[in-house]
């Protein structure tokens, strides 16, 4: 049996909770809370302190991808569409049916839905970044809120970097 580890990081959007093992991440989920339960000590594995300082950088505009090793937990369509959502690149926006028919399965918007919504490893597998096909914010785990904080925090540090 796996030991898992928490650690919770205060974001600009609420507290997030990371849990993992030594080895990799294994979901990283807003708190629907103010207060940090569990910070880091002398026993938190590397991974999830490396999890954390790369969540700040990107919270701080300095990161659009993740390195650390994590472990996607789901069926094996879950986890096709999961793999798939990875190749949206930061500030972009996909849909479900996009996704659907990457996949190849261009019917499976529902199911395509269904998986994103059972991500466990939010900004990291970037679920935020799709949208209806009519261009309207469709659900997120985290709170369409927060779902618009990220796209509209990816578009301005985008402008930020292009202008450099």
């Amino acid at each position: 049996m796996t030991k898992l580890y928490n650690l919770d990081y205060n974001s600009p959007i609420g507290v997030i909770e990371i849990n993992g093992s030594e080895s990799a991440i294994y979901s990283i989920m807003f708190a629907e809370r103010q207060q940090l339960l569990t910070a880091a000590n002398k026993c938190t594995p590397q991974v999830l302190l490396d999890c954390m300082e790369q969540l700040d950088e990107y919270f701080q505009g300095r990161r659009y991808s993740f390195t650390f090793p994590y472990h996607m937990e789901g069926t094996p369509f879950q986890k096709q569409v999961w793999q798939a959502l990875t190749d949206i690149a930061y500030a972009e926006q996909g849909t479900y049916k996009a996704i659907a028919m990457s996949i190849g399965n261009e019917k499976a918007i529902r199911a395509v839905g269904n998986a994103n919504g059972k991500n466990k490893l939010s900004i990291v597998i970037p679920c935020h970044r799709i949208i209806g096909s009519d261009g309207t914010l469709t659900g997120y785990a985290g709170g369409l809120w927060r779902k618009e904080w990220l796209l509209q925090h990816e578009k301005s540090v985008q402008k930020r970097s292009a202008r450099q």
